[in-house]
């Protein structure tokens, strides 16, 4: 066999996971610190997991205007548990509150960590995690106005993303998937653009020491095929560059 094609036959494509069963509106979780959330209706699926309109327990149901979502995923799959990963290391309101005044920034646009845990459903354990909750991405707006963005659009949503990786690139992470449908206006400030989905983010600098670049089959091809790297390709996702 020639080399090239015995390397490409050693590299393992990433490993099926399960899909999370549909959670009634109304069903109630409990967070690590015996927060009660209470569920609303389904707003989103992803390949793994369910997202739905979130709430702290009342005794009125979570309407449509609710402030937070959750994002649902069966407990042994591997992206929800390497986004709470980063969010827990990264992503607390009193982290990023310290980053904006020490930047005098008006706000950063990483989404603010609020809470996760298990919740066992019909013998099934499944892992959750509480976050705030963003309206339109910037792939359906950019599609809406015929796939143009004005000069001044651009600028501003530029500094905005580099304020955001210098943030998680100071805290030892890079994104791994940055894409413009993983680019969300505020719900309640849509001149606000926030990064999300960290299910791919990677700990490149851990305690300060950056990781060496190394070729990983498992990891080759992360991400969104049209926006990865030749190095991601090649399962490398050490370098802070390859983000940019």
């Amino acid at each position: 066999m020639p080399r090239v094609k015995a390397a490409q036959a050693g590299r393992q494509g990433p490993a099926k996971r399960r899909l999370a069963e549909h959670f009634a509106a109304g069903e109630i979780i409990t967070d690590m610190t015996k927060k009660e959330w209470k569920l609303g209706s389904p707003i989103g699926q992803g390949g793994f997991g369910c997202i739905y309109l979130a709430d702290m327990n009342s005794s009125k149901s979570v309407g449509s205007d609710a402030p937070c979502v959750v994002k649902v995923e069966p407990s042994d799959n591997g992206p929800l548990f390497t986004e709470l990963k980063f969010y827990q290391r990264a992503a607390k309101p009193e982290q990023i509150q310290k980053w904006i005044r020490a930047h005098k920034l008006k706000y950063l646009g990483v989404p603010k960590y609020w809470g996760s845990g298990l919740h066992d459903k019909n013998g099934k354990s499944y892992r959750f995690m509480i976050m705030d909750r963003f309206g339109s991405d910037l792939q359906k707006i950019y599609e809406a106005n015929a796939k143009r963005f004005s000069r001044k659009t651009v600028l501003q949503l530029s500094l905005r993303i580099l304020d955001i990786l210098e943030y998680i690139h100071e805290h030892e992470y890079v994104h791994g998937d940055i894409k413009a449908s993983n680019l969300l206006l505020s719900y309640k400030n849509p001149d606000q653009v926030y990064l999300v989905d960290y299910g791919l983010a990677y700990r490149y600098c851990p305690e300060g020491i950056h990781k060496e670049y190394k070729e990983d089959p498992k990891r080759c091809h992360d991400g969104t095929i049209e926006f990865t790297s030749i190095d991601a390709h090649n399962g490398v996702d050490t370098e802070k560059i390859l983000q940019v």
